[in-house]
């Protein structure tokens, strides 16, 4: 597992554990994206009428997600991880 994959999977592990995750509308989410130097972003695709791209990154502690019928234009510098789906707690 690299460094990378095993830090996702922290992250991941950390979000089930307290069910804390900031859902944001797109253009939010990349503004909270954008105020990191070296973003790293868990993506996955689904959907079961209608395709729709999940994403989750970090900032301070804290995990921000967000969905989009489209893919977002991520910063040249993020480093993406593509994982089969991301599963988040209901409000």
């Amino acid at each position: 597992m690299s460094v990378h994959a095993a830090h996702a999977a922290a992250v991941a592990n950390a979000i089930k554990a307290s069910g804390v995750v900031v859902r944001l509308e797109p253009p939010e989410w990349m503004k909270t994206l954008k105020r990191t130097d070296n973003p790293l972003v868990v993506i996955a695709r689904g959907g079961m009428f209608r395709r729709k791209y999940q994403y989750l990154t970090t900032y301070r502690g804290l995990a921000f997600y967000t969905t989009s019928e489209h893919p977002l234009v991520l910063p040249g510098r993020t480093e993406l991880i593509n994982a089969k789906s991301i599963s988040v707690p209901d409000v």
